[in-house]
C-alpha cells in the first residue's frame, strides 16, 4: 500500500470518526433545545446557534468526506462516451480542476474570511465563541478535498471502480 494510499485512508477514518461526532453532538443539541423549550418553557440561549455551527462543520467536511467516497451528485455521459484513456485523462483533468477550487477558494479564501474575523474579534451572539475558529470549517474541508484530490489524480486508472471515480 503506498504511502498516499495510507494517509488517505487514515484521513478518511479520522473523518468519518469526527463526523459520527459532530452529528451525535448536533442531536444531543437539538434534542435539549427541543426539551427546554417545550418541556421546561425556558428555551436554553446557546441551542440553536451551536446547531447551526455544528451542521455547517457537518456540511462541509461531510461534503469532503464524500467526495472522497465517491458519493457526490454527477453526471458521467462524458465520462461513459470515451475511450478507457480517454477516461483517465479526463478524471486526472476533472482532479485538478477540484484541486485547483478547492485550493483557492476554500483553502486561501476560507483562511481568509478565518484570519478577518479572528481580527476584527467578531465573536458569536449567544456562545460568544470567535467566529473565525466557526469559519475554520472552510479552509479544513478545503485541505481535505485537495489532498482527496491529488490522491485520486496519482491513482486515476488504477482503481478497478475507475469509472466511478470522478464523473462531469
Amino acid at each position: 500500500m503506498s504511502t498516499v494510499v495510507l494517509i488517505s485512508t487514515r484521513l478518511e477514518k479520522a473523518l468519518s470518526n469526527f463526523l459520527a461526532f459532530l452529528m451525535a453532538a448536533m442531536v444531543i443539541d437539538v434534542l435539549w433545545q427541543v426539551i427546554s423549550r417545550f418541556a421546561l418553557a425556558d428555551p436554553s440561549s446557546y441551542t440553536e446557534e451551536l446547531a447551526r455551527f455544528l451542521l455547517m462543520w457537518v456540511g462541509l467536511l461531510g461534503a469532503a468526506y464524500a467526495y472522497r467516497k465517491h458519493s457526490h451528485l454527477s453526471l458521467d455521459l462524458v465520462i461513459k462516451s470515451v475511450s478507457p484513456a480517454a477516461q483517465i485523462r479526463l478524471n486526472r483533468f476533472i482532479q485538478c480542476v477540484t484541486f485547483t477550487f478547492a485550493l483557492c477558494v476554500m483553502v486561501f479564501g476560507g483562511y481568509k474570511l478565518m484570519a478577518l474575523t479572528l481580527s476584527l474579534k467578531q465573536n458569536s451572539a449567544a456562545l460568544g465563541i470567535p467566529m473565525g475558529w466557526v469559519y475554520a470549517c472552510i479552509p479544513i474541508s478545503g485541505l481535505f478535498i485537495c489532498w482527496f484530490a491529488f490522491d485520486n489524480f496519482i491513482h486515476a486508472g488504477s482503481h478497478s471502480e475507475n469509472n466511478n471515480n470522478s464523473k462531469v
